[in-house]
């Protein structure tokens, strides 16, 4: 358990290891709110008009399954964009004959 002293003007510090573990940085904005146990604070990250697409779940998911093939290692990667062209050419010229 971490504790903090509430100083002057209502400021607190959060300690170190908490602002680590929440990814809080300055500037970050709290939640706060009384509960049955305490002050509850929750973190409110902003985010850019312009990439809140990623933020969606549904493009959440898709990174999480992107993660998933990096880690078992089932990617490609490719040293241009003509190579990756044709691998792809390749892939669908051998579905094509698969399904033939």
């Amino acid at each position: 358990m971490a504790r903090t002293t509430l100083r002057a003007k209502g400021q607190l510090t959060l300690p170190d290891e908490i602002r680590r573990a929440a990814r809080l940085e300055e500037g970050d904005l709290l939640d706060a709110e009384i509960t049955h146990d305490g002050i509850l604070l929750r973190p409110q990250k902003l985010v850019d008009a312009t990439q809140v697409w990623f933020w969606t779940p549904e493009w959440q998911s898709g990174e999480r399954e992107a993660d998933g093939d990096r880690a078992a290692g089932t990617i490609q990667t490719f040293e241009s964009g003509e190579d990756f062209i044709t691998a792809l050419r390749d892939r669908a010229s051998r579905r094509s004959r698969q399904s033939s």
